[in-house]
C-alpha cells in the first residue's frame, strides 16, 4: 500500500495510528506530497480528484480517501472490531466521536488557513473567530465524556479526539485548552502516550 503523506496532517496521522493499532503501518509506503488548500499537488490530484491528504493507493490499484474510509479499511483488513464496532450502541457511539474529532479538526484547520494561506488584504478575523468558537465548542463537549473515553482498547472516536487534541497542541498551543478541559487533559495524556501517537507524532520538515 501507499500513502500520499504529510507529517504535519492530523488525518495522516489518524491513518497511521489506525496502521500502527492493527500492525500494518509496515506494510504502508508513504509517498511525500505538498497538499495545500490553494496550489494543488499534481502528485496527489494524480490520485484524488480533491489533492487532500490522506490518500492510499492499494496494491491493486484502487484509490481510497478520506481518513475516515482509510482507517475503517485498515481496520477491516486486521478484523479490528475494537476500533471499528460492529453494530450496536457502541458502533454509533464509536461514530459520533470520530465526527466530533473531524469536525474539531475541519474548524481549526481552516482557522490556521485563514492566517497560512489567505493574503492579509483577504483575511476576515470574524470568520477565524467564528471557527474558533466552534474548537472551543467541541472541547467542551469533549470534556463532558472524557471520563468515558478509553485508552486502553481506543475505538476510531477516542483515536480521532487523541489526534485532534494532539493538533491543538501542535498548531494551538496558545489556546490552553486544558485549562477548561482537567479531565480530558488528565486522559489526552495517558492516550498520547500510547507507543501509536508517539511514533505518528506531527514534525516540521
Amino acid at each position: 500500500m501507499k500513502l500520499l503523506f504529510a507529517p504535519t496532517s492530523p488525518f495522516v496521522r489518524k491513518v497511521m495510528v489506525c496502521a500502527h493499532l492493527t500492525g500494518q503501518a509496515d506494510k504502508i509506503q508513504r509517498l511525500d506530497s505538498a497538499a495545500h488548500p490553494v496550489r494543488r499537488d499534481s502528485r496527489i490530484a494524480a490520485h484524488n480528484p480533491l489533492a487532500k491528504v490522506p490518500t492510499l493507493i492499494l496494491q491493486d490499484g484502487q484509490v481510497l480517501y478520506d481518513s475516515r474510509v482509510i482507517c475503517e479499511y485498515l481496520a477491516s483488513q486486521a478484523d479490528a472490531e475494537t476500533i471499528f464496532p460492529a453494530s450496536g450502541a457502541d458502533r454509533w457511539t464509536a461514530l459520533s466521536r470520530q465526527a466530533l474529532g473531524d469536525g474539531l479538526l475541519d474548524a481549526a484547520l481552516l482557522a490556521r488557513y485563514e492566517l497560512t494561506a489567505r493574503p492579509p488584504e483577504f483575511q476576515w478575523p470574524t470568520w477565524r473567530e467564528a471557527l474558533l468558537t466552534k474548537v472551543t465548542a467541541c472541547l467542551a463537549s469533549i470534556e463532558t465524556i472524557a471520563s468515558e473515553l478509553n485508552h486502553h482498547q481506543p475505538t476510531i472516536g477516542e483515536i480521532t479526539i487523541g489526534c485532534a487534541l494532539g493538533y491543538l497542541d501542535f498548531r494551538f498551543p496558545e489556546l490552553n485548552w486544558r485549562a477548561k478541559c482537567g479531565i480530558a487533559a488528565h486522559w489526552n495524556e495517558a492516550f498520547q502516550s500510547l507507543p501509536a501517537m508517539q511514533a505518528t507524532q506531527p514534525c516540521e520538515v
